[in-house]
């Protein structure tokens, strides 16, 4: 029971370290969005019992598996800079003073914002392609086997679309960073 009580103590203290409302958004999200990685279990447990119990394997499985694998690892970059667990050289960033921390996150941000602008140019490029026929028509771009889902057009689209909430993230950051009274203790800096 004392080892429940310490992995939701760091739960929540990994809570904690949240900076925005929209932040809070995404990384409550994990919530509802931990199911995907169930729904893959349950997927991948029907598999196994039909191809080798029933001697009846799916066609589908192995698709929809890595689809919800794919879109759970793509979400995971807006839900780490939310809770602020993104790499970063600590050994550098927890050896400055608070002002030249303050600093190092507005350079960061800055970097941040050209990359994932420069990112999102390229994930609507994918999207446009992937979700349209050079004449203009809507045509999902399918995995071209037998199922043929839409798999990788969906996941061309979740690209834009968590690197455009990255790049909103990070903007956010980039003005707390900014208002930041560096005068305030490290700990409660960020949560003005």
């Amino acid at each position: 029971m004392a080892k429940v009580a310490e992995i939701i103590a760091k739960v929540e203290d990994a809570d904690a370290e949240i900076r925005t409302g929209f932040d809070r958004v995404i990384a409550g999200s994990t919530k509802i969005l931990a199911w995907t990685i169930f729904a893959a279990f349950v997927i991948t447990v029907v598999e196994v019992v039909a191809r080798y119990v029933l001697n009846s394997p799916t066609f589908w499985a192995h698709e929809s598996t890595t689809f919800l694998i794919a879109a759970t690892f793509l979400i995971g970059g807006p839900i780490a800079l939310a809770r602020d667990k993104h790499i970063r050289v600590r050994m550098f960033y927890d050896g400055v003073s608070p002002a030249r921390r303050r600093l190092l996150d507005i350079f960061n941000s800055v970097l941040a914002l050209v990359f994932f602008g420069g990112l999102a140019f390229a994930g609507w490029i994918m999207v446009s392609k992937s979700w349209f026929s050079p004449i203009g028509e809507l045509r999902l771009e399918g995995t071209g086997t037998s199922w043929n889902p839409p798999t990788p057009a969906l996941l061309k689209m979740l690209v834009l679309i968590c690197v455009s909430i990255m790049f909103v993230q990070t903007l956010l950051h980039l003005i707390a960073a900014i208002r930041r009274d560096v005068s305030a203790p490290a700990d409660t800096a960020g949560e003005k």
